[in-house]
């Protein structure tokens, strides 16, 4: 009930419930992109191996403008990054959903590259609008599980209405409007007093490094691109598990099933306190995490197996991942806070596109199971990060203090 009434503080704060609503508006997209990326340019080419160049083109040029654009923001502010980002994004997106039938594979990664180059740190200027949200640090760990058990609506919602359109209507519709519902979204979110108000601590030196700087930030980086492969390649897996049993319309409610997972995890999280507080919750958490993904590979002779396994292994994430995002607050160096986040989604990014590119040439050549070894492999690197580098909370003045030994 304690953990109930602090959510409930925190969001009748004013304008905390539009700052957040508007938030997973703007969001919702970046959970369509991946996978609308995916099945366009499969249907275009009739490859998933090109179809993973395309999606892993995207994520990893996403990665690398993410931390700049956030630099960016923390050194000005959040408006005119956003709202010039969703412009080029959403551009760029409908000229590759218009691209016709056999167009060539390298304008096609082209494209999806020039994109994810575009996108704004959406992720980032959210989260670093939250300390200020919550007021009490002790109460961040809830808000972060709050708003990451929320933000899974968009997973659950977002590659359904993807891959729905690209049945119903057409792969390149369906990229089109995605990439104008981000452009809508992003609008909204940015014409919140929150936003339109935030500065950056402009008066903090640049230092070399930036907020890569912190041995702590550099561990859970190491988490994050983990589980983001992990994540990457079981999007491939499940798409082509799903082709492969002759079921492929059973691809978008299975990923659907998967964030319905951390919908529900991230609430559980929410009740109990809102992350793990210490170096054994985080790591039990990557264990069920890696454990659960890596069980996919017993299920590729059944869509109701892979239905039940997925949606167990999706209650991982939101946990996981919010207690993640709860460290960087304390963990981020001074005037640092979008670009220490932007770098997690950078992490993400990466090896989302580590693992589309591994699975997808191993779904040619082995199946849908190569991709879901891959996805074991990838969770369990993350564990074995965490636990080697010795990743711990403590107590130090009433806020959270990351320590973390820098191996």
């Amino acid at each position: 009930m304690t953990n109930a009434r602090n959510t409930s503080s925190i969001l009748s704060a004013p304008g905390a419930p539009a700052l957040l609503a508007s938030s997973i508006v703007a969001r919702l997209p970046l959970a369509m992109f991946s996978i609308a990326l995916l099945v366009h340019a499969r249907q275009l080419s009739g490859s998933f191996a090109v179809a993973g160049l395309v999606t892993a083109a995207y994520a990893i040029s996403s990665a690398i403008a993410a931390p700049l654009l956030g630099r960016l923001v923390d050194r000005r502010s959040q408006t005119p990054v956003l709202l010039s980002g969703a412009t080029l994004t959403a551009l760029t997106l409908t000229a590759d959903g218009l691209l016709a039938a056999g167009a060539p594979a390298l304008l096609q990664v082209a494209l999806a590259a020039a994109a994810g180059l575009a996108t704004p740190p959406l992720d980032g200027c959210v989260r670093a609008l939250l300390p200020a949200v919550a007021g009490d640090p002790a109460r961040l760990p809830v808000l972060f599980a709050f708003e990451s058990t929320v933000l899974e609506l968009t997973f659950v919602f977002g590659p359904p209405l993807a891959l729905g359109l690209g049945e119903l209507w057409s792969t390149g519709a369906a990229l089109c409007l995605s990439g104008l519902v981000m452009l809508g979204g992003t609008l909204l979110f940015a014409a919140q007093p929150a936003s339109r108000r935030w500065r950056g601590e402009a008066r903090t030196p640049l230092a070399r490094g930036g907020a890569l700087r912190s041995p702590a930030m550099r561990t859970l980086v190491l988490i994050l691109l983990g589980t983001g492969t992990a994540f990457g390649a079981t999007e491939v897996g499940v798409t082509a598990a799903a082709h492969a049993l002759g079921a492929s319309a059973a691809a978008g409610p299975l990923l659907g099933l998967w964030g319905v997972g951390s919908l529900l995890g991230g609430l559980a999280a929410t009740r109990l306190g809102g992350a793990a507080r210490t170096p054994r919750g985080l790591t039990l958490l990557l264990s069920g995490l890696a454990l659960t993904h890596g069980a996919l590979i017993l299920t590729t002779g059944s869509v109701v197996a892979i239905g039940a396994v997925i949606f167990v292994a999706g209650a991982t994430i939101a946990p996981t991942a919010a207690s993640v995002y709860a460290m960087v607050d304390a963990a981020a160096p001074a005037g640092t806070a979008t670009e220490a986040f932007s770098w997690l989604e950078t992490a993400m990014l990466t090896g989302s596109a580590l693992g589309a590119a591994v699975a997808g040439p191993l779904v040619q050549s082995i199946g849908p199971r190569g991709a879901f070894a891959a996805v074991g492999a990838a969770g369990l690197f993350a564990l074995v990060v965490a636990v080697l580098r010795s990743v711990s909370l403590t107590a130090d003045r009433g806020r959270l203090v990351l320590a973390a030994a820098d191996c």
